[in-house]
């Protein structure tokens, strides 16, 4: 609800200037919100304090309550009632009569009136008249001279003669009226002469009384009556219609707008002067038959003849709201020249006040007021209605505030009224147009209003409050007492108006609104009321009365009886039904209408002992109720009889009440009779219900009173409030102040017991736990002090009070103690937080709180300082930063600020020093060891992490631990591994120091990458996919064997008690083998077992391919060739693998070229060079001093390619090799599926393929194999494995398995092949020796071959292999000499003796390649095991294994270990230098 401010001061003073109109104050304004709405006399009761001082108020309801228009627009047809606004305000109607009367004295003198004009305005002749006439009369003007006063009193400039104009005026005009007034009779006859200025402007009567006049009150009853009184014929006079065109003629007239043109000048001027249609003749028909000699009786009996009562006349038409409205739109666009709603408010009032003031403007309006609603329907939603609602607008049949059921609801009085009375208790509708007013009046028995505007245009308001009632009937009467002399109450016809200016003038509070559409005006009780329409609109009013309205109502049934006014209803009447139901009354109600009944009861008391006194014996019971009401009225007062009257038997059916007993007539008292409703008797039990009724609220506000007002120790609990405010809710009991009071103490209570259950609950808010900020509802503890005080003052008692008192208690401990605390230098951040989780326990707002937290937040950050301190490895620069922008966000303090400046020292010196040592290690050229440690010295006093000093720290270190391990490989005595030297390098280019080592160590692993590559250009093919170290080393990835190994690896369980040695399956397994080998000796041993693994596995290999190929039985899905089909001609043979491929999947050479050996692209891995390219490379790896598993690989395949050829010289020089066809077949090869005839394509693919063997083979060869297109056949065949004996099949497998180029692998083709003479078969059966020496040499090489195979026997079934097993090495091993070990290990296993001593074979330096045709003894000597030794004094040493160490000067001989005074430890860890090569001039030494 929109409340107003102070009641406004009332805007004193009259129109403003040039006579223009200042609108009053506004009145309230009220807005309810949905739950103040629900009830509107409760609502209306809440505002009743600030309303009835401004008389009106506005209601604005909800904006979503917006009740349905029930009303039938077209079937509403209505007769309005025509007001000419000049007539209406009472102080212009004055002026008006007086004129009319000025005008019928000169008509009747056979001259017509003309108002003169002065200084351009109409001469103001009543006001003339009336200011001479206070001076004295015309003589004592003239004599005195007063008309230049008079003429400043009325508003002229003096200076201007304008006295002498008005005295010519008065003259010529008024005082010839007086003088007739008076009786001077004499002047009058001469003949008067009104012939003035034709300016100006004729008067023409309007004769109010006699066009307007109304019945005399004796027979004109009020139109608010009730129904049961009889109906009257009212006279009233009705104009001829008027045409459409005449009627807008005429309105235009009479708002002084110039009339339409007609069709000649002569009839315009006639129709100019011609009356308007609607207005009367002032003589009378019999007067203009009078011949003129009777004309002064006739004057006489016009001027003084009294004036008449002013009402309303009835329009001509009757309208619908349609065309009403379409003629008020009509009207108002017509006169304001523009669209209607554009028509502002402001401008409608200012020209409303002026119309209504002036007498040269007659401007008629029609209002269509009063129209019964019960005869055409409610605007409000009714039930049994015609209009259908939807189910959302049948809330509004029900509403309180549909003025339907406002008169009617319980709260109203007006409901035990019976009867229907129209404008009362039924509302009235209200159908307005522009201008169209309704004159001061207050509502019949001074009852409340309510007017609502359905729609259209605002309603302009004008209120007076009820307290100001009399004062403003007084100033109306003073103004205007020539009105009230006709009509003593005319206030209540509705039929006059004064400016509101003139009333705030005299005092008077006037207020003023604008009603729009939806909203409410409430009037209260014998408030003053006016206003006008703004244009078009449809209104709906009703009466209500309230139970504070009551003593008003009996005072007002007082007030008409000095009125002799007519009642509406009797008030008496009311006050007995509502007493006869006090058992349903509202105890308020009941209360107020039992006062009400005690007063009545006294003064019929009275009355009756007065009639009593009067002589009046006869009495008589009377039901007055059944009578209608004109019929029961006093003939004096007329007042509504109900609890008596007096009649008499003389004028039957006239009462007289017990006021007016005199007046009844002449007869004497004892004749009347007392006619009554009641006895006394009767009454007093009517009133005690109503106070019994009235006493049960009574004792429940007593109890009330009691609980309110009661001491400290007799208060009662908040519950028993709460049972008093529900027994007054069971019982109905009125919503007046003490209810209200009590409602807001006992929610006072309530809040009070929240907020203190909230204080003890502790429940303060999570955000304000955690430090900033203060609850919007949180007390302060002079604030909690308070509110215990506040808890001990309540009228109730609460439970929470007592612990409440206790809560203040700790509260106060608490400051104390953080008070104490906050003293203290530096409090410890724990007592700190301890004292602030206690205050987490108050919902309270502590003082204390923000500097505890900020004397924490400073505690806790020392202590977070003096914990990084304590560790300074933990101390980083980010948290010395940190630490400080922690430091600079909090208070200042004495301790804080010490602090931060030692961290701000200690950050400055730490970040100097981290810079440097950053700087140090970027530094370029690097700086040395030396210099870095003493600046890690420097730093490690810093007491702080810095994260560069620390790697430089870590640099530094990193460089000691990469000297020590350089040195360490120098004293060790070893050959480095490259690895070692790589990661050797790689750590220290990582390290930011100078080392001098780095750059040597950088040279010698430049110098081995360079020997790879050397190697490698060397070795593999152009685009080979094999690396260097997989050429060199044993084949690894033979199919079939290592399958097979490696399923019988998985399925062979492990002995128990023995550990699984690590077997070499791959090649990165035998690098890694390599790699990790620390001694060349135990690198041959891998080597040598990766050899029998590759022989082993190859061998296996060639016997399943050339089984495959010579099975008799066809095997369908036998695969061949790199593309893994069937066999199909023509084909070809790898000499290496007995594989067979199709000429057409690989390159084969051709058949001009002559026969060559060819190997598939599996077996042909490298270039294999020359023995003599070969040497070379390990004399420079030598000379490198470095270990890498390709040295160790190409050192290893030149021992086995020595021992090969030791071996294959010992078998071609054995002469125990026979070709292949003395003992094989020619045919063999082809003999399975021999295909009919056609011959071979000459050449291959490619005319010289890379996998063919770069020696020529005898033409034999040629002869013996050609190309087979059989699908079965080899295309090109290999000498078959079944021809060879054992020896030499693997003797010539193992030669297409070394990487290197022989004269010895030509030498034993040609010999297998060559077709053999006589003398050869001869020299074979009787072989000679060429010399003894070889024979020696040969002999011992045989006997050395069987001390291999036992050991190698002896080696096989320590490891659990079978004799099968044994019988397959066998067989593929050839006999092989006895190697004398370079380096003695004891876990060496035996297979190691069948390494040739390659380094016997190592050419000298002055030497780069061995001869092809170099005897079996000059290669074999060295490799035998009485090999001279080259030593001073040889000791001959004998046994298995003889330790030999080779010179590692420049002559590369071999001497026995024990002959020089070497260990096996030495020799292999450090160079040897013979004492030939260590001599000054020995050749080496440059």
């Amino acid at each position: 609800m929109e409340a107003p401010g102070p009641r406004p001061a009332p805007a004193l003073g009259g129109p403003g200037p040039l006579g223009e109109f200042l609108p009053p104050p506004e009145c309230p304004v009220f807005e309810p919100s949905w739950e103040e709405f629900a009830d509107p006399f409760a609502f209306i009761h809440k505002i009743r304090p600030i309303a009835e001082q401004t008389g009106i108020c506005k209601v604005r309801p909800p904006p979503d309550w917006q009740p349905p228009f029930a009303c039938d627009v077209d079937k509403l047809h209505f007769t309005p009632r025509i007001q000419r606004l000049n007539e209406l305000e009472a102080q212009t109607r004055v002026k008006l009569n007086f004129l009319d009367q000025i005008a019928k004295y000169w008509e009747l003198q056979g001259s017509t009136l003309k108002i003169p004009h002065v200084e351009r305005k109409i001469l103001d002749l009543f006001q003339l008249n009336k200011l001479v006439a206070e001076e004295g009369g015309f003589a004592v003007v003239c004599k005195d001279r007063k008309w230049t006063k008079i003429a400043t009193k009325m508003g002229f400039a003096p200076g201007k003669a304008v006295g002498s104009h008005i005295r010519g005026h008065y003259e010529r005009i008024l005082n010839p009226y007086n003088l007739f007034l008076s009786g001077d009779s004499l002047r009058c006859l001469q003949k008067p002469n009104l012939t003035t200025d034709t300016k100006d402007k004729e008067y023409k009567p309007h004769d109010i009384p006699q066009r307007q006049s109304v019945q005399p009150l004796e027979t004109c009853p009020p139109a608010r009556r009730a129904k049961r009184m009889r109906a009257e014929a009212m006279n009233i006079k009705i104009e001829p219609e008027e045409t459409a065109e005449a009627r807008t003629h005429n309105l235009r007239r009479r708002m002084g707008c110039p009339a339409p043109k007609c069709e000649n000048e002569k009839d315009g001027k006639s129709s100019l002067k011609q009356e308007p249609a609607e207005r009367k003749e002032c003589i009378t028909e019999s007067e203009k038959e009078k011949p003129r000699s009777r004309a002064k009786k006739t004057t006489s009996a016009e001027c003084s003849k009294p004036q008449e009562a002013f009402g309303f006349e009835q329009a001509a038409r009757d309208y619908t709201l349609r065309t009403f409205g379409e003629m008020a739109d009509a009207f108002k666009s017509d006169y304001f020249n523009m669209p209607v709603h554009m028509v502002p408010t402001e401008l409608v009032e200012k020209e409303f006040w002026r119309l209504v003031s002036t007498i040269e403007e007659d401007v008629t309006v029609e209002y269509g007021a009063d129209i019964a609603s019960k005869e055409f329907g409610s605007g409000f939603p009714v039930r049994d209605g015609k209009v259908k609602l939807s189910p959302e607008e049948e809330e509004y049949l029900d509403s309180g505030w549909n003025l339907n059921n406002m008169p009617v609801m319980e709260q109203s009085v007006l409901a035990h009224i019976t009867a229907d009375i129209c404008g009362m208790k039924l509302p009235w509708l209200y159908v307005g147009m522009c201008f169209s007013s309704f004159c001061w009046h207050i509502e019949d028995h001074w009852s409340y209003s309510i007017n609502y505007l359905h729609w259209g245009e605002p309603k302009t308001w004008y209120g007076v409050p009820g307290y100001a009632a009399e004062q403003l009937e007084t100033v109306m009467k003073r103004l205007a007492p020539e009105l009230f002399i006709s009509q003593p109450d005319l206030l209540h016809q509705l039929v006059t108006i004064m400016n509101p200016n003139t009333l705030m003038t005299h005092e008077v509070p006037v207020y003023r609104t604008n009603q729009c559409a939806g909203e409410f005006v409430i009037t209260f009780p014998r408030a003053y009321h006016s206003g006008f329409n703004q244009g078009f609109n449809f209104a709906e009013a009703v009466n209500f009365c309230t139970v504070d309205w009551l003593p008003l109502g009996r005072q007002c049934v007082e007030h008409y009886r000095l009125l002799h006014r007519y009642c509406v209803f009797s008030h008496d009447e009311m006050i007995c039904k509502m007493a006869s139901k006090a058992d349903v009354l509202d105890v308020v109600v009941a209360s107020t209408v039992q006062k009400d009944m005690a007063i009545m009861i006294e003064d019929e008391k009275a009355l009756r002992e007065t009639v009593r006194k009067l002589g009046v014996i006869d009495s008589e019971r009377m039901d007055f109720e059944l009578l209608p009401d004109d019929e029961r009225q006093c003939v004096k007062c007329k007042t509504t009889c109900f609890m008596s009257a007096i009649s008499c038997s003389c004028k039957p059916g006239l009462l007289v009440c017990l006021h007016h007993v005199k007046e009844l007539c002449s007869c004497p008292s004892y004749k009347y009779k007392l006619r009554y409703r009641y006895t006394l008797d009767d009454l007093y039990p009517m009133m005690n219900a109503l106070k019994l009724r009235a006493e049960s609220y009574n004792e429940w506000a007593l109890n009330v009173n009691e609980a309110l007002e009661a001491k400290i120790n007799k208060k009662k609990s908040l519950v028993s409030f709460k049972a008093l405010i529900e027994e007054s809710e069971m019982k109905k009991f009125p919503d007046n102040d003490l209810l209200r009071h009590l409602r807001l103490v006992t929610q006072d209570a309530e809040k009070c017991a929240s907020v203190a259950q909230q204080l003890l609950n502790g429940k303060r808010q999570t955000r304000y736990r955690s430090g900033g900020g203060k609850s919007h509802n949180q007390l302060t503890v002079n604030e909690l002090r308070q509110f215990v005080s506040q808890l001990h003052a309540l009228p109730c008692v609460l439970s929470q009070t007592p612990l409440l008192k206790d809560l203040l208690n700790r509260v106060e401990d608490f400051q104390q103690h953080s008070q104490k605390l906050l003293s203290e230098e530096m409090p410890s951040a724990a007592e700190l937080q301890d004292l602030l989780d206690v205050s987490f326990e108050f919902d309270v707002e502590l003082p204390q709180l923000a500097e505890m937290r900020v004397r924490l937040e400073q505690a806790h950050w020392l202590e977070e300082v003096q914990q990084a301190c304590l560790d300074p490895s933990s101390l980083t620069l980010d948290d010395m930063r940190r630490l400080i922008d922690l430091g600079v966000g909090l208070a200042p303090y004495s301790a804080v600020e010490k602090a931060m400046a030692r961290l701000q020292e200690l950050l400055t010196v730490s970040e100097h020093w981290d810079d440097k040592a950053r700087s140090l290690l970027k530094a370029r050229p690097r700086h040395s060891l030396n210099s870095l440690a003493t600046v890690v010295k420097e730093i490690e006093e810093i007491p702080a992490y810095l994260p560069n000093g620390a790697a430089l720290k870590d640099s530094v270190q990193r460089a000691r631990d990469w000297l020590q391990d350089v040195e360490a490989l120098q004293a060790g005595g070893r050959v480095p591994v490259l690895d070692t030297l790589i990661e050797l390098v790689t750590r220290g280019r990582s390290i930011p120091v100078h080392l001098n080592s780095l750059p040597r160590l950088e040279s010698l692993v430049a110098e081995v990458h360079v020997w790879k590559e050397c190697a490698a250009n060397t070795f593999l093919t152009e685009n080979s996919s094999y690396s260097l170290l997989e050429v060199l080393c044993p084949r690894c990835d033979i199919g079939l064997l290592g399958l097979k190994r490696k399923q019988r690896k998985l399925k062979e369980p492990l002995p128990s008690g023995k550990k699984r040695s690590p077997r070499v399956e791959s090649l990165s397994d035998l690098e890694r083998a390599l790699t990790e080998s620390r001694e060349t000796a135990s690198a041959m041993a891998t080597l040598g077992e990766a050899r029998l693994r590759e022989m082993e596995a190859l061998q296996s290999l060639r016997q399943a391919n050339e089984g495959k190929l010579l099975s008799p039985v066809q095997d369908v899905e036998m695969k061949v060739c790199l593309c893994q089909k069937a066999p199909a001609a023509p084909m070809i043979q790898c000499e290496l693998c007995r594989d067979a491929f199709h000429t057409g999947c690989v390159a084969v050479p051709s058949i001009a070229q002559g026969p060559r050996i060819w190997l598939c692209p599996h077996c042909r891995r490298s270039e294999k060079p020359p023995l003599e390219k070969i040497l070379p490379l390990l004399a420079s790896l030598q000379r490198i001093r470095v270990r890498l598993p390709e040295g160790d690989a190409l050192r290893y395949m030149i021992e086995r390619t020595v021992n090969w050829q030791h071996r294959a010289r010992q078998l071609l020089s054995s002469g125990n090799l026979q070709p292949t066809q003395e003992r094989t077949g020619s045919g063999l090869l082809c003999g399975r599926r021999q295909a009919a005839a056609g011959q071979a394509p000459e050449t291959s693919k490619l005319s010289q393929p890379p996998a063919s063997t770069s020696f020529s083979l005898p033409g034999a060869w040629d002869g013996r194999t050609s190309y087979l297109h059989s699908p079965f056949s080899a295309g090109r065949s290999c000498i078959p494995l079944h021809g060879l004996s054992p020896e030499v099949s693997e003797l010539l497998m193992e030669a297409q398995l070394l990487q290197v180029s022989l004269p010895e692998i030509q030498e034993l083709y040609q010999m297998l092949l060559a077709k053999p003479s006589p003398a050869q078969q001869a020299d074979r059966s009787s072989p000679v020796r060429p010399s003894s020496e070889k024979s020696d040499g040969c002999r011992g090489k045989r006997d050395g071959v069987s001390g291999l195979e036992s050991k190698l026997k002896r080696r096989l079934e320590r490891e659990g292999l079978s004799s099968e097993r044994w019988d397959r090495v066998a067989k593929t091993r050839t006999p092989k000499k006895k190697r004398i070990k370079l380096s003695h290990r004891k876990d060496t296993n035996s297979f190691k003796l069948e390494r040739a001593r390659g380094h016997e074979l190592v050419p000298s330096a002055d030497t780069q390649s061995l001869p092809a045709d170099a005897s079996c003894s000059e290669h074999e000597d060295s490799g035998d095991e009485d090999a001279v030794c080259p030593a001073v004094s040889c000791l001959q040493p004998e046994g298995d294994e003889v330790d030999w160490v080779q010179c590692d000067g420049s002559c590369n001989r071999w001497f026995h270990q024990v002959c020089v005074g070497v260990c096996p430890e030495t020799a292999e860890e450090e160079d040897y230098v013979c004492a030939c090569c260590a001599a000054p001039g020995a050749p080496g030494r440059s």
